[in-house]
């Protein structure tokens, strides 16, 4: 039951994710090496979801692309890691719990 559960709450997570892989299989591509920090925008968003989940890693998201400008000094430019991680991500990126699959 707590599996379900689990699984029921990280589904929003779960579908930024597959919304932002796609944009980054298909969309980024388009733009080419244009990004003035590293990780990318579309990558740092991603892994700020993955991390923080929807609502928080969304919003350092919108944060990062707000700082990304013509006059931007850029580099290198890390999501703030999370203190105690609850969750992991599976070879594809999804978000599942530590707990999940393993033992």
């Amino acid at each position: 039951m707590r599996m379900l559960l689990t699984t029921i709450l990280l589904l929003p997570r779960n579908l930024a994710v597959l919304l932002l892989r796609g944009y980054r299989a298909v969309i980024s591509p388009l733009y080419g090496d244009v990004c003035r920090y590293y990780p990318s925008c579309s990558a740092y968003t991603l892994q700020a979801i993955q991390q923080r989940g929807l609502v928080v890693g969304s919003a350092l998201g919108v944060y990062r692309i707000a700082r990304c400008h013509p006059w931007a000094k850029g580099g290198v430019d890390d999501v703030p890691p999370v203190r105690r991680p609850r969750y992991r991500t599976t070879p594809f990126g999804f978000v599942v719990s530590a707990s999940h699959g393993k033992g």
